[in-house]
């Protein structure tokens, strides 16, 4: 008989994918002989992102939901019942014993289609503001993974479960020290890949404005290094560290006093995972969501929200002047981080999906607590590799 299999669902852009890797790596640390199987396209980052971290992927030709109005979402819906074919298909092949998605246009075929299977589906829900993949599947999912308490309100109440959202290994909490006693602020700039080029004009200006000492070191984006320098450069801010993209980011966190972010949920979860305090400046055009986020944030204590109409140079520069006045405040705002942080999302979720699937017992499932005793129906190899 073969082993076990959960089929992990979704793609399309990293904040779908790298949640679904960080699940299914806690996955294997518990159960290395279960099988993992990724669904997603040729469109999206999960194409090679998934096989080169040595989990296989079957492929789903659907269509995105958003970006051509009216008539992309028809066509992304039409595309959904053309792949029913597929989905039929690939739950015979692998009879799962679960389907675990994080959304992205990618999942919807394969997540229906395991609802009416018979295999529990769960679902983890990474923004305030659900998607329209996971809102779409939502009324059929038998567990929702939140990293939000508002997020609850669009699922069953019986299915939602507060895990926080699963991210990379590393980002752990450190203590925050800075008091402003003769020290410079040292400041993080994200500047991710999507909408960096607009937040880094603003913030380089904004921090060159601060009379308080601020060290900065500022991840510009691919593309945007060269730029960056000469920009800092004619601020007459040579020492400003600009990287085009950062390596060990657990460091360059926890080596912050305060961060300057977009608002993904990813980039929020690992902040608060390390418990540092944030300013969000959510992407304008992004279907709010990531407002959504910066402000669910912000009411947790943890961040101060910027809409993008205040976050000009000025307002960068007056918010963090005010900031750095007030040590006493970025310290609960780190301490609120902190709280509310959820670094062992993905073995929370792992136990959780596990007892889903009927692979272990229930007990303990809500709090992923302790090394709980696995039923399997089916042979698990021990020492199977962990990809």
């Amino acid at each position: 008989m073969s082993n076990p299999t959960i089929l992990m669902a979704g793609g399309g852009t990293g904040g779908h994918v790298f949640p679904l890797l960080s699940v299914a790596r806690a996955l294997k640390e518990i159960l290395p002989g279960l099988e993992l199987v990724f669904v997603g396209t040729d469109r999206g980052i999960e194409s090679s992102v998934v096989p080169k971290a040595g989990f296989p992927l079957e492929l789903m030709h659907t269509l995105p939901f958003r970006g051509g109005g009216l008539s992309g979402a028809s066509k992304g819906l039409a595309s959904v019942a053309k792949s029913l074919p597929r989905t039929r298909e690939l739950l015979k092949k692998y009879a799962p014993r679960a389907v675990f998605s994080v959304g992205g246009y990618a999942a919807v075929p394969i997540s229906l289609g395991a609802r009416l299977s018979g295999a529990p589906l769960a679902l983890m829900e990474p923004n305030v503001t659900p998607g329209l993949a996971n809102r779409l599947v939502g009324p059929v999912a038998k567990r929702v993974y939140t990293a939000f308490d508002e997020t609850g309100k669009h699922f069953a109440k019986s299915a939602v479960l507060r895990t926080g959202l699963a991210i990379r290994g590393g980002f752990e909490p450190r203590p925050y020290t800075w008091n402003a006693g003769g020290q410079p602020l040292r400041v993080l700039v994200l500047g991710g890949s999507q909408g960096a080029r607009s937040l880094n004009l603003a913030v380089a200006p904004g921090l060159s404005q601060v009379k308080f000492p601020v060290d900065i070191v500022h991840q510009v984006g691919k593309g945007n290094l060269t730029v960056m320098r000469q920009r800092y450069a004619e601020l007459r801010r040579p020492g400003a560290s600009v990287i085009e993209f950062i390596e060990d980011m657990p460091a360059a966190i926890a080596a912050a006093d305060l961060i300057i972010s977009r608002a993904g949920a990813g980039a929020i979860a690992e902040i608060c995972a390390v418990g540092r305090p944030s300013v969000l400046v959510p992407l304008a055009g992004s279907g709010s969501h990531q407002l959504h986020n910066a402000q669910g944030a912000e009411r947790a204590g943890a961040a101060v929200c910027l809409p993008s109409p205040r976050a000009s140079a000025d307002g960068i520069a007056l918010l963090v002047a005010e900031l750095a006045q007030d040590p006493a405040r970025l310290a609960r705002m780190a301490e609120s981080a902190r709280a509310w942080g959820t670094p062992q999302a993905a073995s929370r979720v792992a136990h959780d999906l596990l007892a889903l699937a009927g692979l272990r017992e229930s007990s303990g499932a809500e709090n992923g607590a302790g090394n709980p005793s696995i039923a399997l129906e089916a042979p698990v190899a021990l020492g199977g590799k962990d990809a």
